[in-house]
């Protein structure tokens, strides 16, 4: 068993920067380096890609990132996790032997983790009594919308990891596991822990460090209260772990990397996305944030210790993908003098243009672009002789409907205010309508879900 794993963050979500990744795994002398790739959302969209061409379906990153990568990460030892298998990780586990191959990585090994996705199973829980209850309201009418269902893929824990590195792979791909099972996967493996009573705090310390770095910068300065005080966030450098057996950690990052970090910016993080502290509620375990002790040890470098939990949940969260409607928008911003009036008056123009088309709309929003588009009705009603001497005001129009049809109304309606609207108004491209997936997040009984785990070589 080793006495220290080192791990680095990879990514943190889809479009995330190439370049601190590869400073860590050029310069960080790492084990693993762990990429989260998804968003509740991301597999639903990846799902219609799917349907479009059974070749797609994965995180386009995922695939080009490893072909990146794997040269220096077999040079350096360091193995390569990543979720972005998306709902189609045979796929990219495929493309990723391909490039391996082209590469001369001859005897390169991927693991392919497959388990997450139950769309086709769907029925056949609801016949075995599963009731979909929707997790967050209480509503239990997921029937109505069955056949309105385009995803279906479950929270698993970082079993199918594990299995894949004992089994000797260099590359592990993905569909949905939790966030931080790329990070509590290889510690787990390294460190022989198990799903029981005696390993639940060391767990539970994973997947506090797997959540503190999750989303790579932003425990390094990113999305940061004291944005002032980040130095040199374009070359910011992504966070390392060094792990050790009895579950305390210390984090860092390359020296002489932009960002920082420090007691303050790790416990930013910690609060990022979470509902209970003292239960932070994960497939491989639940964290006690509360019990943890923060302490730093030098110039970017924080210790975490004391973690405390308890054993992994009987219940996973499975999150549901449904079509919903469609989306019409319209963008228009209007100039001073009077920027204020000449916004509100394309508003009353454009609710006429939709009364005279006929508009079928489940839902109408505004927003005064500069003055509540991020606060809505939180931001204050600003006087109107102190709104017309802004530089410029802009209006945006959303307006959720049944069709596609009706939801190109918006943007007929928007492009009527090059000629209808005040004078000075000017545009972008005209928008065109998208389809709207919601999301349906319920509990289904863990025995319900098995990874499996499937070794290519190249």
């Amino acid at each position: 068993m080793k006495q220290t794993v080192r791990l680095g963050a990879g990514s943190g979500f889809w479009g995330d920067a190439i370049d601190p990744a590869m400073e860590l795994l050029e310069q960080g002398k790492l084990d693993y380096l762990c990429f989260d790739f998804l968003a509740e959302l991301t597999m639903a969209l990846l799902q219609r890609q799917k349907l479009k061409n059974p070749a797609l379906g994965y995180i386009p990153d995922a695939v080009q990132y490893m072909k990146a990568m794997m040269p220096a990460a077999r040079a350096n030892g360091t193995k390569l996790i990543s979720n972005g298998g998306g709902v189609n990780s045979r796929a990219a586990a495929q493309r990723i032997v391909e490039d391996a191959r082209a590469l001369g990585l001859k005897g390169t090994k991927v693991a392919l983790v497959e388990g997450d996705d139950v769309l086709e199973r769907i029925d056949s829980m609801l016949g075995e009594g599963v009731a979909f209850t929707h997790m967050e309201t209480g509503d239990t009418g997921f029937r109505d919308l069955r056949k309105r269902v385009v995803a279906a893929n479950v929270y698993m824990d970082s079993a199918g990891i594990i299995d894949g590195l004992a089994r000797g792979a260099d590359v592990v791909i993905t569909g949905r596991v939790s966030d931080n099972a790329v990070y509590v996967g290889p510690i787990m493996h390294e460190f022989g822990w198990r799903h029981d009573a005696a390993h639940a705090d060391r767990i539970a310390a994973a997947i506090t460090l797997g959540h503190i770095c999750e989303c790579a910068a932003a425990c390094t300065g990113g999305m940061s209260s004291r944005f002032a005080d980040m130095p040199n966030m374009g070359r910011v450098g992504f966070p390392i772990i060094d792990m050790w057996p009895d579950g305390s950690a210390e984090l860092s990052k390359i020296p002489g990397s932009g960002g920082r970090l420090d007691q303050f910016t790790v416990k930013e993080h910690m609060v990022y996305e979470i509902h209970d502290p003292r239960n932070y509620i994960m497939p491989d375990g639940i964290a006690d944030f509360t019990s943890l002790k923060l302490e730093e040890t030098g110039p970017d470098r924080v210790r975490v210790s004391n973690v405390r939990g308890r054993p992994a949940p009987e219940m996973l969260k499975l999150v549901i993908g449904y079509q919903d409607g469609w989306i019409g928008e319209s963008l228009a911003f209007f100039p001073w003098p009077y920027a204020y009036d000449r916004a509100v008056k394309a508003k009353q123009s454009m609710l006429e243009r939709f009364e005279r088309m006929g508009l079928k709309a489940e839902q109408i929003h505004f927003d005064f672009v500069g003055l509540n588009t991020l606060h809505g009705p939180g931001a204050p009603t600003p006087e109107r002789n102190v709104a017309n001497e802004l530089n410029e005001v802009g209006l945006r129009c959303a307006v959720k409907t049944q069709t596609a049809e009706e939801a190109e109304k918006v943007r007929r309606a928007g492009s009527h205010l090059w000629i209808m609207g005040p004078g000075g108004t000017s545009f972008g491209t005209p928008i065109k309508p998208r389809p709207v997936v919601s999301l349906w997040p319920t509990l289904i009984p863990r025995a319900m879900v098995r990874a499996r785990t499937e070794i290519l070589e190249a």
